[in-house]
Formats: C-alpha cells, structure tokens, sequence
C-alpha cells in the first residue's frame, strides 16, 4: 500500500480532497442556499416533495465521495505511515469525525427515505417529522464536523 501511495501521492491526496469539498460543499450548498429557498414554498406537502427530492440528487451525488474519501484516507495513512509519528492523534480524529459524519449521512438518507415513502402515501405530517431532524440539526453537524476535518487535513499537509 506504500507503494501505491508513493507512485500515485498526487491523485490519491486530490482525489482526497475533492471528496470532502464535494461532500461538505454539497451540504453547505443545500443547506444555506437550496434550502431557505425551499422554505418559500407555502405547500407544505410542495415543500417536502422538493427538499426529499433535492436530498435524493444530493446523496446520490455524495456517496460515491464519501467511499472515494474512506478508501483514500486509508490509503494515506498506511502511506504516510501516520501511526508511528507525532501526529497519529490527529489521523485518528480525522478517520472519527468521517466516521461520525458517515454515520450521520446514512440516517439523513433512511430519514429522507422514509419521507418520500410517507409522502406517497399521503401523510405529509410524518414526513415532516421525519425531514425535522436532517434541515436543522444532521446536516448543519456534518458540515461543522467536515470543516474542522478539513481544518485537521490542511494542517496535517503541512508537516508530514
């Protein structure tokens, strides 16, 4: 794996990054500017069928990312041989909030999921309450946490 880092150090740390830009960006981007628009729409049911729909595009664009940014992070840790210097503890906090943030992900998209199927089925106050959670709290959490990662990375960048 060393090796691999090695031949391709260049492709697999952009390869890195451009995963967490898309993934924290995408999020930013929903949140701050999809979603006040989104709040416009008087229908509640309109609303809902929207936001489930936006989230949908959005987390089949991020989860590929998502598994590009685990598989590279990997990659770079073996190939920075990251546990046996100083800064391993940062690796570590890194490979926890991804992981936190992945499992995060994963219910925002059971939440949305569960959503689009109560909406179907006519019960937009379920869908609400299902939708409450991923607006106001999940994805303003993963941004929080994916910019201090971001933060991590650059700083880790700069000495290995």
């Amino acid at each position: 794996m060393a090796e691999l880092f090695a031949e391709y150090k260049t492709l697999i740390v952009f390869l890195h990054v451009m995963s967490a830009v898309v993934w924290v960006g995408g999020m930013i981007a929903m949140r701050y500017a999809a979603h006040p628009s989104f709040m416009e729409i008087e229908s509640g049911k309109e609303k809902l069928e929207r936001v489930t729909h936006a989230l949908k595009r959005l987390f089949t664009i991020v989860f590929p990312f998502t598994i590009i940014l685990v598989a590279t992070a990997v990659v770079m840790l073996i190939g920075y041989d990251l546990k046996s210097t100083e800064y391993a503890q940062y690796g570590y906090i890194k490979e926890g909030i991804w992981s936190v943030m992945f499992v995060n992900f994963i219910v925002m998209i059971s939440r949305r999921n569960r959503a689009a199927k109560l909406l179907v089925e006519g019960d937009v106050a379920g869908a609400k309450f299902s939708m409450a959670l991923v607006g106001k709290y999940m994805i303003p959490v993963n941004i929080a946490l994916g910019v201090i990662a971001i933060f991590l990375g650059s700083s880790l960048s700069s000495v290995l």
